[in-house]
């Protein structure tokens, strides 16, 4: 019985060398190819031309503020998108659509009391941190918002 355990981590010692050997093997060539570090440019590049496009349409569309379902659709929206973008690691997005459901939110220090005590306190400070700058930018886009809207009515 021993004999046959032997044997059996002998094999397995065996087997995990070669596998990690050609998990060498396959990343030396990898970064032999020419155009490797061409792609990794390339991808480097989409992935910053994304987030860039990303982050110029956060806010997205903002509801109107007499409808309170809309309001509340919206806050459910921002929360959701802010947890997603938070757990893919995209810090800047997730907190900037916190904060957005944090100016709309009808009980402010409740939510960010529940958020306190579910997020890490570094991500909850840079949350805090980037509050006044979030509300602010949510209030100008409503004012502009509005004022298209009074614009349209005007010409009508």
């Amino acid at each position: 019985m021993d004999l046959s355990r032997a044997t059996l981590g002998i094999a397995a010692g065996i087997a995990g060398t070669l596998f990690l050997g050609y998990c060498v093997y396959f990343d030396q060539q990898r970064r032999k190819d020419p155009l490797y570090k061409k792609k990794i440019r390339e991808r480097r590049t989409q992935n910053a031309q994304h987030n860039s496009s990303r982050s110029r349409t956060i806010g997205g569309p903002l509801p109107d503020m007499n409808d309170h379902q809309a309001m509340q659709a919206f806050f459910l929206q921002q929360i959701q998108l802010g947890e997603e973008l938070l757990a893919a690691g995209d810090l800047e997005a997730g907190v900037e659509h916190l904060g957005q459901a944090v100016t709309v939110c009808g009980q402010t220090q409740q939510l960010l009391s529940v958020l306190q005590q579910t997020m890490p306190a570094p991500i909850f400070h840079l949350l805090l941190k980037k509050l006044p700058e979030v509300s602010e930018r949510l209030r100008a886009s409503m004012r502009a918002s509005a004022g298209v809207s009074l614009q349209e009515e005007d010409v009508e």
